[in-house]
């Protein structure tokens, strides 16, 4: 999945989740991630803890990147 600026993270997640053509049932239990949980984050209703963001990242082939925001250019 390429670099998308105007999707959220969990928009992100939810993407590559939908895209990997696995099942829910399956990534959470390869990755020890709860099912409930998932239902929760494919529902839009929550996030994932940061430990189980990376677990599912990882099981994904995913880069989570943080950065600083860009700064819009004060006018004089």
């Amino acid at each position: 999945m390429g670099y998308i600026t105007s999707m959220t993270l969990w928009d992100q997640v939810r993407a590559a989740i939908l895209a990997s053509g696995q099942s829910r049932y399956r990534i959470a239990k390869e990755t020890g991630v709860a099912q409930s949980q998932f239902c929760r984050l494919m529902r839009g209703k929550r996030g994932l803890g940061i430990e189980s963001l990376e677990r599912v990242a990882d099981y994904l082939g995913l880069e989570i990147v943080v950065r600083p925001k860009r700064r819009a250019k004060a006018k004089d």
